[in-house]
């Protein structure tokens, strides 16, 4: 467990706290000691927090991000000192099927968050999260904040909006919020079987070929979920520095995703039953062959970077599904 006096009763509200990476920050910021408001769109059973074995414990507001009003009185009712900022239509299949949906939720709500904070004069941090998927395709490696956003369809787009909406808050009002662009997020309770890691750790336990929806070759990026919910709090604890600017979540571990399914057979002790089912021969026309993140800037303004190999954090994560396998029988 982390251990900083900082967050010890201090007033915190998450958007998405219900979601995967908010229920792994919802719970360290509750072993931290903070009083903890999560916002609920919908009341789905088993979240990630009821995964985590802490859905009966958090305060929960039931609402959407677009209402302002709403956002607003609960930052004023309950003192609010810190705001982050997760909630966001996050599959990208599903935003490329229902872009006004996304763009509502991720752009929208964003600014409607951001307007509430603005307004309450005892909300003094917030961060946002945004992703590696705001810079698009480019053609130099690793990303780095520098780079021109080339966000070209309907998630990209959200968080590159996201991005902007962020810094344009923090440079015409003062607003002290700071943005996230995280590379591909994993660890325990992640419960959309779509993502890659999850999906192929489930159909390996259960004894099926795990299925590579591409050739294989695209180079990604993969960061532990612990050392992204300490990359946010390092930026609520920096905000003064880290204030109006974005930065890398990145872990300079950039991997191929057949090496990544292949990574977790051998976790899972499975190389003699199963093996990687690569869909297509050729990659996918407009996929992006490489993407991944630097985080010097990170590592310069807050001193955080990450302190988990892939390598061990796919043996933690295959360790939680496993003994989480009744979940999916």
């Amino acid at each position: 467990m982390m251990e900083s006096s900082f967050w010890k009763d201090r007033r915190v509200f998450v958007t998405g706290g219900t979601g995967f990476v908010g229920a792994n920050l919802v719970n360290t910021l509750k072993q931290l000691g903070a009083l903890v408001i999560c916002l609920r769109r919908d009341h789905i059973t088993p979240s990630s927090l009821d995964a985590l074995g802490i859905g009966e414990s958090v305060s929960f507001v039931d609402g959407s991000v677009e209402d302002h009003d709403l956002i607003e009185r609960v930052l004023n009712e309950n003192d609010v000192d810190t705001v982050f900022h997760l909630a966001a239509q996050a599959i990208v299949g599903s935003a490329n099927r229902s872009p006004l949906s996304t763009f509502e939720t991720n752009i929208r709500g964003t600014y409607m968050v951001l307007e509430a904070c603005r307004r309450s004069p005892l909300v003094t941090r917030v961060v946002v999260a945004s992703s590696d998927k705001a810079y698009g395709d480019q053609t130099e490696l690793p990303y780095t904040e520098d780079l021109k956003l080339n966000a070209r369809y309907p998630y990209d787009v959200s968080k590159a909006c996201t991005d902007m909406i962020s810094a344009s808050f923090a440079a015409t009002y003062g607003l002290p919020v700071a943005v996230s662009r995280s590379a591909n997020i994993y660890g325990p309770a992640d419960l959309n079987l779509s993502r890659i890691i999850p999906g192929t750790i489930i159909s390996v336990l259960k004894g099926e070929d795990p299925i590579v929806r591409s050739d294989g070759t695209p180079v990604r990026e993969f960061i532990y979920v612990d050392d992204v919910v300490s990359g946010y709090l390092a930026l609520a604890e920096n905000i003064e520095s880290a204030s109006g600017h974005a930065f890398n979540f990145g872990t300079n571990a950039p991997v191929r995703i057949v090496d990544l399914v292949n990574q977790i057979i051998n976790a899972c002790d499975a190389t003699d039953t199963v093996a990687p089912n690569v869909l297509l021969k050729e990659k996918i026309k407009n996929e992006i062959d490489a993407q991944y993140l630097s985080g010097e800037k990170m590592r310069e303004v807050t001193g955080w970077s990450p302190s988990v190999p892939l390598e061990v954090g796919i043996v933690r994560t295959v360790d939680w599904y496993r003994a989480k396998i009744e979940m999916w029988k």
